[in-house]
């Protein structure tokens, strides 16, 4: 009887001992680290580098992973940013902004062995996977309900730097003003940079003083810049990448949502769950969710320009619609 009871203490300290290990085992197991080099315009542009950074924040509180980031104002080249966040040993390093290619692949290629995921470029190195939006499917739309309701006939866009990403903002927009009015007039300038939100004011000032009605900045905080200096002047303007409506609640008319923040999770999510990226390079449009219109406000449309706006995007979205 006594070897019987001695038996069953042993067993009930050995299973308290291996829970013991088991919750010491959690608590010690390492989170998954992830690094991420900011686009140039960098915090506070409230637009793309901003909601980027909203995924990542996200993925921190959901996930359970933990991050570090760079800004170019700190480093002085990406490749700096870059080689500090390696150095802390990630698990992914996050390029935010086409600007980031050439200095991400330096890297990547002295080492192969590491995950790299760069966002709104394209690389042919085997270690950097990338992720890219179909800009102009909902400029598109943008560029179609500027052209709805501009009463002069006269639109504005507003760039920041003159590259391949802008110019699908771009040619999305005029596409879709040509759609719905082939007559209509579109005034086309670039910042040449996406910082200087003066700058962007002195372009959109500009731009209304030739009639212009509707501006579609895709210019980061040189594009706020013009928001507001359309708010000032009373005509309407567009935001870009997250819904800006709060820059400015007499003008936004809609933005151009480019869901950077989703992918940027959804990234963050497969390395969590799989510990690696499936998809070598992703492309994003508005079937897949990757861009699309956010609330529209300010204006009304009419019950039949708002079934107009309805079928383009269900055009676009199942490929009945191409943009020129």
């Amino acid at each position: 009887m006594k070897k019987k009871w001695t038996f069953a203490i042993s067993l009930l300290v050995a299973g308290i001992l291996s829970a013991c290990s088991s919750d010491s085992d959690e608590e010690t197991k390492e989170r998954v680290k992830i690094g991420v080099m900011l686009s140039d315009a960098g915090l506070g542009d409230q637009s793309f580098s901003d909601i980027a950074f909203e995924g990542l924040e996200t993925a921190r509180d959901e996930l359970d992973i933990t991050f570090d980031y760079r800004e170019l104002e700190e480093t002085g080249t990406y490749k700096q940013g870059i080689e500090e966040l390696l150095e802390e040993g990630q698990d992914l390093v996050i390029g935010i902004g086409f600007t980031v290619l050439e200095d991400m692949e330096a890297v990547a290629a002295a080492h192969p062995d590491q995950q790299f995921l760069l966002i709104d470029a394209v690389s042919a190195l085997p270690n950097i996977h990338t992720i890219t939006f179909k800009e102009d499917e909902g400029s598109f739309l943008i560029g179609a309900l500027a052209a709805m309701k501009s009463t002069s006939g006269i639109v504005g866009f507003i760039g920041g730097v003159d590259n391949p990403v802008i110019q699908r903002f771009e040619q999305g927009f005029k596409a879709g003003v040509k759609h719905m009015n082939p007559d209509a007039q579109i005034l086309s300038v670039y910042a040449g940079n996406f910082g200087d939100d003066k700058l962007g004011a002195s372009i959109s000032r500009d731009m209304i003083a030739q009639g212009a009605d509707f501006l579609y900045p895709a210019a980061g905080f040189a594009g706020v810049g013009a928001i507001l200096a359309a708010q000032e002047a009373g005509v309407y303007a567009f935001g870009v990448d997250s819904d800006q409506f709060f820059l400015a609640e007499d003008t936004i008319v809609s933005s151009m949502q480019k869901r950077v923040d989703t992918a940027v999770y959804q990234a963050i999510e497969e390395i969590a769950v799989s510990g690696s990226l499936a998809e070598k390079d992703k492309i994003l449009g508005i079937k897949e969710n990757g861009v699309g219109l956010a609330p529209i406000r300010v204006i009304k449309l009419t019950a039949q320009e708002q079934k107009q706006l309805e079928k383009l995007q269900q055009e676009l979205a199942e490929g009945q619609l191409t943009i020129k």
